[in-house]
Formats: C-alpha cells, structure tokens, sequence
C-alpha cells in the first residue's frame, strides 16, 4: 500500500499543499513550526479518523476558515481510490470515495493504513490508562474497521448509563426499591454488556498477537535492556475466563464475556449508583506494560521509555503486515529523538517498507538508509530538493 498523492486545504496552517509521493522513503525537511508534521497528521487523520496530537476537530482547520479538506490517492496492489475527508467543527464531517460520498466517514476506514511513531508516543508508556486504551482502539480499528462502529456504540451507552446511574443515585437509594430505576438499569446492563464484550474479546485478542511481537521488537531496539512484554489487565478481575488475552492462549468469545460483565455489573450496583459512574467494562481496563518484573510507568528510564513506545509501534506495523498488507509508516521528528542504536533500528525497519514518510528539522537527522524523494517545507510551500 502507498499514498501516490496528498492535496490538503485549509489544513491546520496549511492554505494548500499538493504533494505527490512515490513508493520508497520521502523526507520533509524544514524548521520547526513550518508545517511537516501536519501533513503526517493529515495523513493519519485519513487513515484513523483521528489526531495524534489533539483530541477535536477545531484545531485541524486553518485559523479563519469553515472547514478542512484532505485528499489521497491511495494504491493497494493494483486498485487505486481516492478517498477524501471534509472536515466540519461542529458539524458532521464528510467523506467521499473517488468523488462519491459515503454513508458515514466510518466508511472509508480500511482504504488507507498508517503506523505513525512521534515524539507523543512517550505517553504510551508515561501517560494514563486512557492512552494505551487509545493505542489499543485505534490499532484495533486499523485491523478491523467494523469495530469503530463497536467503540462508538459502545461510549454512547456508556455516556447514557452513567448519566442514568447519577439521576437514581440522587435520590439516596431509593433506586434500590424503585421497580422503573432497577429494571431501566438491568436494561442499560444488557446493552453496554453485548456491545462491552465485543469490544473486550477484539482487544483481548489483539493484545494476544501483539505481545510477540512487542518483545521482539523490543530485544532489537535494546538488546541489553530487560526483557518488554505486554498483557491485557480487566476489570473483570479474576472473572475474566483463563487463557483469554495471551499468546497461544484461546480466543475471548464475546458470548461468555456479556454474561460475566452483566454479572459483574450487579455486584457492583451499590457502589456505582453511590458513585455515579460504571465501574465494570472496557474503559476500566488497562494495557499493561511491563520491563522485567516492573510496570514500565514510573520505573523506565528515559531511554527505556523511547524503547517501549518505539516498540509498540514496530509492533503494530509488524502485526498489520502480515495481516493485511503494509501499511504507510509515517516518522515524525523522531530520529534527533533516539541513540544510534536505536536509530539504526528504526531505520532497518524502515527502509524495507513499501512507503515512509519521515519529517526533519535537518538533514543529518535522517538515517543513509532513507535517502530517497526529498522535499523542502519553508514559507508555507513544499518544493522538490
């Protein structure tokens, strides 16, 4: 897979830029603040439906301006589409396949893959749960679009239940006696249940085909560092069947997981209607990281810490490779981010993808390996080096 063109208007600072692109490395060069790494954002976008650096829309489009516009022409084996995302702060976003709209910018999901390692990334190993929970989604639906539509379900009826759990939880527990609250509760159970174990088995197996390939990708980028693994860690606790989530281990069957959610949901009724909040199901979970027998937040290093997370993502592209193809591997800013050792790493890999995309401030940041198209990003122009 490979991107042959990129147009954008209107994107973060850029008014517009048209980029064609080849098969092999390409390199951004320019200063900081010049507009590489929105052109890697605008690609990612395209291929996840969302940023690595922000969390809305609002900030994606050009100071002034309505709306943004992202296009790609994207070729998988023999099979060219151009996909395009309209979007709209505030208003429904748009998508188009070879000029023709879709149903729901979900839709183009699947045309186009990316891997994307920046600078950010430190925060799947330092930040909080909800990052790896992102990791996770996100890789989850760039292996199966189908489940964006699940995550989506599935924070709906998350959002409606809490909101449900604070509204009887007011009235000092007479939702306990209250024959309407309990039995539109039991239905709420059964909704984020079902769509809470689908959601639960496709991340349980995921971070079963991950692990592998996490602490390969790991010994190779620090040989002489303690050995990395990954492991699902559930709020269903000890409920969670064994085998469920680990290499060579039994695939979760989303059938068994909705019986022991709702049965773990009324345990914990009481405290959630106390609380106001859902205290069992998939946004309670966590991807664990681990170096040795310490978690990796908070006993890393700092250059343990740009292992791990360099580590997760030579995974995901690993893991997305041999299932569907290669994806684009976008590297952003990174490479004055790493020792030589990882460096070299990084760019073996690299260099043997079908396309990369790399940004740098220089070019002595930039591996031999990759000397490819180059391209020069200054004064809100891109032009051929």
């Amino acid at each position: 897979m490979h991107i042959r063109h990129l147009q954008v208007t209107d994107f973060r600072s850029w008014e517009h830029a048209d980029l064609p692109l080849t098969p092999g490395p390409t390199v951004l060069v320019g200063q900081n603040g010049r507009g590489k790494t929105n052109l890697l954002e605008a690609i990612g976008y395209l291929a996840t439906l969302g940023s690595h650096r922000v969390a809305t829309d609002a900030p994606l489009v050009r100071h002034g301006c309505e709306r943004a516009l992202v296009r790609a022409a994207v070729v998988n084996e023999d099979r060219e589409l151009t996909v395009e995302l309209e979007i709209n702060p505030g208003r429904a976003n748009r998508a188009r396949v070879n000029r023709g709209a879709v149903g729901k910018p979900r839709d183009i999901l699947g045309i186009l893959r990316t891997v994307l390692f920046s600078p950010e990334d430190l925060a799947l190993v330092r930040g909080d749960p909800g990052e790896r929970r992102r990791f996770m989604d996100e890789l989850l639906v760039q292996r199966a679009p189908r489940y964006a539509g699940v995550r989506a379900d599935y924070e709906r009826i998350l959002k409606q239940r809490n909101a449900l759990l604070k509204t009887a939880g007011k009235k000092k527990g007479a939702a306990r006696d209250d024959p309407y609250a309990l039995s539109t509760l039991e239905v709420w159970d059964n909704h984020l249940s079902v769509v809470g174990a689908q959601l639960l088995a496709a991340r349980l197996d995921l971070v079963a085909d991950l692990g592998p390939h996490t602490t390969a990708a790991y010994a190779g980028v620090a040989p002489d560092s303690r050995p990395a693994k990954i492991s699902y860690r559930s709020s269903l606790g000890a409920a969670l069947p064994e085998g469920y989530g680990v290499p060579d281990g039994k695939r979760a069957e989303p059938e068994v997981l909705t019986g022991i959610l709702v049965e773990a949901m009324a345990q914990v009724r009481q405290q959630e209607l106390e609380r106001g909040i859902s205290l069992v199901g998939p946004h309670r979970d966590e991807l664990e990281i681990v170096l040795g027998e310490a978690p990796a937040k908070g006993y890393a290093s700092h250059g343990e810490s740009w292992s791990f997370a360099l580590a997760l993502r030579l995974a995901s592209y690993e893991l997305l490779r041999r299932e569907a193809g290669e994806p684009v591997l976008l590297l952003d800013d990174v490479f004055a981010e790493l020792d030589r050792r990882r460096r070299s790493r990084l760019a073996e890999v690299a260099a043997g993808a079908e396309q990369v995309l790399v940004t740098a401030a220089v070019d002595e940041d930039v591996p031999e390996e990759l000397a490819g198209v180059r391209f020069t990003v200054a004064d809100g122009e891109v032009r051929s080096a």
